[in-house]
């Protein structure tokens, strides 16, 4: 039985991970910044502490040797998102949190990033050394934020980086979106639907997440972790359809004039502070190949992604009727 720390437990990857641990047997405690879904956990043997990552104090006080602590929390892309707040959470957060743990003499620190730190793929598919590029704030402060861990690290601090394509499964609400389009029947494509895209069932996810805190190899390392392949946006698309049971959606218009129409509508509900219809990183998601390998994590890990794209967006729909999100 090892102790743990899990950031971001109160989310959906981070969640995942928590029950994960605690299944295996091992002691787990959480830092949430809201109470809001303490009891969920306290009810599966995880111990919560009232702990905001931006708080060094707060850190300090609650942090302990543990033998792993997994970084997930994050502050994630929305709508009308502010920079600052990215800043304050994925890079200033994560340096109160390797600060503490360095101090505190944790067995090891796995960070969690993002594929997004590559920005759009040229040469798909890419690796651990592809160029970075983030094309946002959110990816330009999980950047940052990875980079303050690496130098945590360099400086004797045992860790490595995890780089999630991705995420999906039961309980994530991003990817909802797009089954309750699919599902109303007035999904429109946007280009031809030949981008790829990839994808990381949770629990190959947390597959990673275990290896990454338990193998030697790891240490010093950066990881992506996605699942058995990319897969071009039609597909996806008409995988959704098919499991959902409804016509795969035909419609398509050009990418041109609706990229235009995208920066317009952000650029007149930014004043009012209103969400707009269309804005840019929903049509990024149309046109910007996302494609990776995962031989690295095999590799050094054993890392083997057991979640097809099939049976992921199977159970992910399963799931989402269960909760009652779409019927």
């Amino acid at each position: 039985m090892a102790n743990m720390l899990v950031t971001g437990a109160s989310g959906f990857a981070g969640g995942v991970l928590a029950r994960r641990l605690v299944a295996d047997g091992h002691r787990v405690t959480a830092f949430l910044r809201s109470s809001a879904q303490a009891t969920s956990l306290q009810e599966l043997g995880v111990r919560v502490c009232p702990v905001d990552i931006t708080d060094p104090n707060a850190i300090k006080q609650h942090m302990e040797p543990f033998d792993c602590v997994f970084h997930v929390a994050a502050s994630y892309r929305v709508e009308h998102s502010d920079p600052e707040e990215f800043r304050r959470v994925n890079v200033q957060g994560t340096s109160h949190l390797v600060d503490a743990a360095g101090t505190a003499g944790v067995g090891r620190f796995v960070h969690c990033s993002t594929v997004g730190v590559h920005g759009p793929i040229e040469e798909p598919p890419a690796d651990e050394e592809y160029r970075a590029k983030p094309n946002d704030h959110y990816q330009e402060s999980k950047w940052e934020g990875e980079q303050v861990a690496r130098a945590a690290f360099a400086s004797g601090l045992p860790g490595c980086v995890v780089r999630p394509a991705a995420i999906y499964g039961p309980g994530d609400r991003r990817f909802l979106k797009l089954f309750r389009a699919i599902k109303s029947g007035f999904f429109t494509m946007i280009g031809s639907g030949d981008t790829r895209y990839h994808m990381v069932y949770v629990d190959d996810l947390v597959d990673g997440f275990v290896l990454a805190g338990s193998n030697p190899a790891a240490l010093g390392e950066v990881f992506i972790t996605a699942g058995p392949r990319a897969a071009s946006i039609r597909e996806i698309v008409d995988l959704v359809a098919d499991v959902l049971h409804v016509r795969r959606p035909r419609w398509a218009i050009p990418v041109a004039p609706v990229k235009a129409a995208a920066h317009l509508c952000e650029v007149m509900c930014r004043p009012f502070g209103i969400s707009p219809p269309l804005y840019p990183r929903r049509v990024e998601f149309f046109t910007m190949n996302r494609s990776f390998t995962t031989a690295k994590a095999e590799r050094m890990l054993g890392y083997q992604p057991r979640w097809s794209l099939e049976a992921g967006i199977a159970a992910t729909a399963r799931g989402y009727r269960e909760a009652g999100w779409i019927t």
